[in-house]
């Protein structure tokens, strides 16, 4: 049924996994014209349904008249998946699904929980890279032509399945969760208005996890550009990290995600409505780590600043990501995981895995979240 306030026919954002994460994306789409035309994909149908009539009637109270619909999708079950896909035929497709979430080991003990930390990101892969490999498969064989917007561990997942031509379209949040802070950071010690001031960042997730939790770069390969009114600013780096353990100092956590939701949004709503506004992404085309960017219907496009050129930027992210527990991905997506992160892994958990073809992902996958479970039952 249409209305009259519809106008112009609206992208269709399809939503996947409806966590904390795609909750408050949700909530945050219904607010804009451009893309409250919504639909909530998952496995609890009822439990998706009741959380998206929250989000709309939350909406409507603020004067904002959306649409959000439910169907039910199993990613394991890739050719349900597909035939679902086909007949809804999203636009856009936001992925908030993972086997477990990152904040998971966040509810350990602080002395255990910074133990493991201490082997950063990449050793989790296949708990985010299995989902969004079912999901991609069952995309190409729908044979729709759509757009996947991808919050799971997008600056590796990403690169991976680009290397069997199944990258989701872009990544979200990480590298663009620390811009914020950055541009304040800087905009006080130029003394200058944030509006006025631009970041071009490129890093990897190790960077934007690190740098506010210990106000300094740590092993993080990364690229800073600082323009104020369209000039270039030359910024002391480290007295801008330091303010993001101190004055800037944010809330974590579930909290956090907040600012991943904003992050997801300002590309979502940058591709419904072609905008090109300036954003920050992981994985843009299947790159590795995190990138400025342009955002148009079909993704973003690099905006690098002057001096940096692609091969580059790769370079340094792909640095950065060996700080993070992952050593390189081969040709045909099989990942090989830093020794001394894997070794925390296999000291705390008993879980070690040196090398992961794509297709073992899932494996490995119930392997780590078997082992950690266990950990974990021990601090219940």
């Amino acid at each position: 049924m249409t209305s009259p306030h519809d106008g112009p026919r609206k992208p269709l954002i399809m939503l996947i996994g409806m966590g904390d994460l795609s909750a408050k994306v949700l909530t945050m789409l219904l607010s804009d014209p451009a893309t409250n035309r919504v639909v909530l994909a998952g496995r609890d149908t009822e439990s998706i349904r009741r959380r998206g009539n929250l989000a709309l009637f939350t909406a409507t109270n603020l004067g904002h008249h959306g649409t959000v619909d439910t169907v039910h999708v199993d990613l394991r079950d890739i050719d349900a998946t597909a035939q679902t896909l086909a007949t809804v035929r999203p636009d856009l497709i936001f992925m908030g699904g993972s086997l477990q979430s990152w904040r998971v080991i966040t509810a350990l003990p602080k002395e255990t929980f910074e133990e493991l930390d201490e082997a950063q990101f990449g050793p989790w892969l296949p708990m985010h890279l299995t989902l969004n490999h079912l999901l991609m498969q069952a995309v190409r064989d729908s044979g729709i032509d759509t757009k996947v917007v991808n919050a799971a561990f997008p600056d590796a997942v990403g690169p991976v399945l680009d290397k069997v031509g199944l990258a989701p379209t872009t990544g979200v949040g990480n590298v663009a969760n620390i811009v914020p802070a950055l541009t304040l950071g800087a905009a006080h010690l130029l003394d200058a208005h944030p509006a006025d001031v631009a970041l071009r960042l490129t890093s990897q997730h190790y960077f934007s996890h690190y740098v506010p939790r210990f106000g300094d770069a740590g092993r993080g390969a990364y690229h800073l550009d600082v323009q104020v009114a369209g000039r270039p600013a030359e910024v002391d780096h480290a007295a801008l990290f330091a303010q993001l353990d101190n004055r800037l100092k944010r809330l974590g956590g579930i909290d956090g995600q907040l600012l991943t939701a904003s992050s997801a949004v300002r590309v979502l709503r940058g591709m419904a409505a072609d905008s090109g506004v300036l954003a920050h992404a992981p994985a843009p085309g299947g790159l590795p780590g995190g990138y400025p960017v342009r955002v148009h219907r079909d993704g973003p496009v690099l905006d690098l600043p002057d001096g940096l050129g692609p091969d580059e930027a790769v370079r340094i992210n792909e640095e950065c990501q060996r700080a993070d527990g992952i050593d390189r991905i081969d040709d045909d997506g099989t990942v090989h995981f830093a020794a001394p992160e894997m070794a925390i892994m296999k000291r705390l958990l008993g879980y070690e895995c040196q090398s992961m073809k794509l297709g073992d992902a899932a494996e490995w996958a119930g392997e780590l979240d078997a082992k950690y479970r266990a950990f974990a039952a021990r601090f219940a």
